[in-house]
Formats: structure tokens, sequence, C-alpha cells
């Protein structure tokens, strides 16, 4: 295990996060970097969702601290971390299906209107949303809904994206432009926090990278290292992913 050391934007300490009788996150350990992406990953059902929504106040931390660029924000309702700069795309997408697109843009919008040159890197980097920019939302094909809820993410310029499995179920052409745009956020000096399960997706944005099992955090490092070692894949997942 590598320890990174750089400046953190986002660390969590000893969380533990339970959902009714369920104790799904053990003392969560989490450091997120200023700067570049963090994949989380492991099998389904590990914790990596609940991580996300526990950092953005979907599920309250019963115990432990998630400090966000200073502040810890583990007690603050979900609307003030929004604010604090945390912008967050569900797995369920979590767009608003009888609004239009240009609505569902709008709402994402939380400072006010919003910027042409922001609005013309989303259009080039997701076209259909130009082209159903006055649809319904529902209209949409699964790709497209998808193409949107990344974008309402993006529609403004965020500490902090959490991104929870964006091509899980896309067909590789869209999963291609996925890509393309998470790499293109990257490249602008954004922070990703990215639960993926499309391991070429995961190896090919990613900087550092957390290993999850069983509710706790069981491997931290550098995402190269990962990718490099068939046998770590093995041991850590329970699958060789050199073949993904």
């Amino acid at each position: 295990m590598t320890e990174i050391v750089q400046d953190a934007l986002l660390r969590l300490e000893g969380v533990y996060t339970n959902i009714a009788q369920y104790h799904i996150l053990q003392s969560v350990d989490l450091m997120v970097p200023r700067g570049g992406v963090t994949m989380l990953l492991g099998r389904n059902g590990v914790g990596k969702t609940t991580t996300l929504r526990t950092i953005i106040g979907h599920w309250r931390a019963h115990q432990g601290r998630i400090l966000f660029d200073g502040e810890d924000i583990a007690r603050m309702p979900t609307p003030a971390i929004a604010r604090a700069g945390i912008g967050f795309v569900p797995e369920d997408m979590g767009i608003f299906a009888d609004l239009t697109v240009a609505e569902n843009m709008s709402l994402a919008a939380i400072s006010g209107p919003i910027h042409s040159a922001r609005l013309d890197w989303i259009f080039a980097a997701f076209p259909p949303l130009k082209t159903f920019w006055n649809s319904e939302a529902g209209t949409l094909s699964g790709g497209q809904k998808q193409m949107l809820s990344i974008a309402r993410a993006m529609v403004e310029e965020r500490k902090l994206y959490l991104i929870d499995e964006p091509t899980k179920g896309l067909a590789p052409a869209i999963i291609s432009t996925m890509a393309k745009a998470l790499k293109d956020l990257k490249d602008q000096g954004a922070s990703i926090l990215l639960v993926e399960q499309n391991f070429a997706v995961a190896k090919a944005l990613g900087d550092s990278a957390n290993v999850m099992d069983d509710g706790r955090m069981i491997w931290s490092g550098e995402m190269a290292e990962l990718n490099r070692d068939g046998d770590l894949q093995e041991r850590l997942m329970g699958l060789s992913m050199e073949a993904h």
C-alpha cells in the first residue's frame, strides 16, 4: 500500500453509517486530494454508494468526521453541503423526468443563471443535450439521461464532484463520451471522487484509488500501482481486471 501525501480537499475519519439495523460503513478513512480523480472501487454492495451519500448528507454519519476544505460537514444538511461546493451525480441519475432538459439544468445552477461559456462547454461534451434542450427529460434515452445527470453537476464549477457509476449499463460509444467529458473536467483542475466498475475507465481517469470491502477501506494507493498488479486486483476485488 502506498501512502499518498497531498493536500486533502476531503477527509473521512473513522466514519460509521448505519441504515436501519444495518451497519454499512465501519470506521471508514478516506482522503481525496485537491485536484485529480480519486477512484472508489470494490465489489457491489460493499459500501461505495453509501460513502458518497454520507458525504453529501443523504445518510447521516453516526460517528466520525467528514472534513471538507477544513470544515466538518458531517452534521450539515444536504443543501448546505451542496452550497459549500460539492456536486453529486447519483447512480439513479436524480433527474426530473417531467421537466425539460433546460429546466433540469436551471434548477442545478444554485448560484444563478448558467454562464454561457459553461453551457457551451457542456453542449460540446454532450451534444444531445443541446438537441433536446426543450424536451422533457423523461423522453431521453438512458445514455442521454446519464449525460444530463452529469451535466447538472457540472453546470457550475464545484470544489468537488461525487460521481456514482456514470457508465453503468451504457453502450460503449456513450461510455467513451462520458469518459472524455470527465477527462475534460479533470484537465480543468477539478477534484473528483468517482465510483466506477468499468476498470478501463478507472485506469484511464484515476490518479489515486481506494478499495472497499464489507464497509471498510482495505487499500489506498496510486491507481497506476493497482493497474500494474493483477495479483493485487485479485486479492482486493476477487477478480483480475487486467483484461477489462
